[in-house]
């Protein structure tokens, strides 16, 4: 939020023998709701940048009660589940169902299979009328990028499970474990971004120093959430067709393994990026999206309506997203440095 300009200069004061002091700019202050007498804490870069937000109040943590989701009753499935996710990726630690009429067996199983779904979260209390979930996960123990590189190593197990299909014309077993495993991780990674959001000390701890890079680690959460669902779709497709006709699957294990080879190199110039990394994993990354679309070109023209035009269209789908993160990678790289040189080959 912009408090300004006129106001976004202040003049170092001197405040005692031998102290400084600067004014709080009047609009930040009222939307802190700071008063004389209150404590503000900071959080300095090594940059020198310092930032500011009011203290937690002295009687406890801020948001310690349960989030409470009441209502007469819970019909639609998995609207409960959704709204425990949705609590859980806010940043509450703890969750109160409360109803009027008692919780079927099904809802109360769908609570149950939302804890099972959440890392760090149990059911502690239950009721006829009254659930109470917690989470015991402590943030800082998870950095960004450690989940990141988490996520990277499930995206390529999907990638590998479908080369298997595609290979040996068996269906896989282990998709539904990769996805449980998936939605986990990604729940947990979006809990962060919100909780480091909060605490500027926490987004330090946790692997975003600059508590600006948080919009970009959105951008980077979501994306690797989007390819993930769409890997999970083609290989799910994949499975379908295992053990269609022979060469209704031709040229997709060389795509595949073209991927796997570029997801974990977008991934890893993500995490440490230099400039001639980024450069190779944007120019790979866009040479994946040439061969997807002319893949998905050949599977339109032999007129496959079973499904797996869609997929490999999904696969073209997952190679363009990936190419916008070699895109971001390629933005860190140039934001970490301080001159760019480009030679031509020889």
């Amino acid at each position: 939020m912009a408090w300004g300009q006129p106001g976004r200069e202040r003049r170092v004061l001197k405040a005692g023998h031998s102290s400084i002091a600067v004014t709080l700019p009047k609009p930040w202050a009222e939307a802190m709701r700071l008063r004389p007498g209150d404590v503000v804490v900071f959080d300095q870069n090594d940059d020198g940048t310092l930032y500011l937000k009011p203290a937690p109040p002295e009687n406890g943590t801020a948001g310690a009660a349960p989030y409470l989701i009441q209502a007469r009753s819970f019909d639609d499935a998995g609207l409960l589940k959704r709204l425990v996710v949705g609590a859980y990726r806010s940043g509450h630690d703890a969750v109160e169902i409360r109803t009027e009429t008692a919780l079927t067996p099904e809802r109360v199983e769908e609570l149950l299979d939302a804890a099972r779904g959440l890392l760090g979260v149990s059911i502690v209390a239950q009721e006829p009328n009254r659930v109470l979930l917690q989470n015991f996960i402590d943030p800082s123990k998870y950095g960004l990028p450690q989940l990141v590189q988490r996520m990277k190593m499930i995206l390529v197990a999907y990638i590998e499970e479908a080369e298997a299909v595609v290979t040996r014309r068996t269906p896989s077993r282990r998709l539904l474990s990769f996805t449980e495993e998936a939605d986990k991780v990604f729940a947990l990674l979006v809990r962060q971004l919100f909780l480091a959001s909060r605490d500027w000390s926490l987004a330090r701890r946790i692997g975003s120093p600059d508590p600006r890079q948080l919009l970009e680690w959105r951008v980077v959460v979501q994306t690797l959430e989007e390819i993930g669902r769409l890997l999970a779709g083609v290989c799910a497709t994949f499975n379908a067709h295992a053990g269609d006709e022979p060469g209704a699957l031709d040229g997709l294990a060389g795509l595949l393994g073209e991927m796997k080879v570029s997801l974990k190199l977008v991934v890893d110039t993500l995490m440490h990026p230099t400039l001639n990394a980024a450069c190779d994993a944007y120019a790979e990354s866009y040479r994946l999206v040439a061969a997807a679309n002319d893949l998905g070109q050949k599977a339109k023209a032999a007129d496959r309506k079973n499904g797996l035009a869609a997929a490999i269209w999904a696969l073209g789908l997952s190679a363009s997203r990936l190419s916008s993160l070699a895109e971001v990678a390629l933005d860190r790289a140039v934001a970490s440095g301080n001159e760019m040189v480009l030679l031509a080959p020889s």
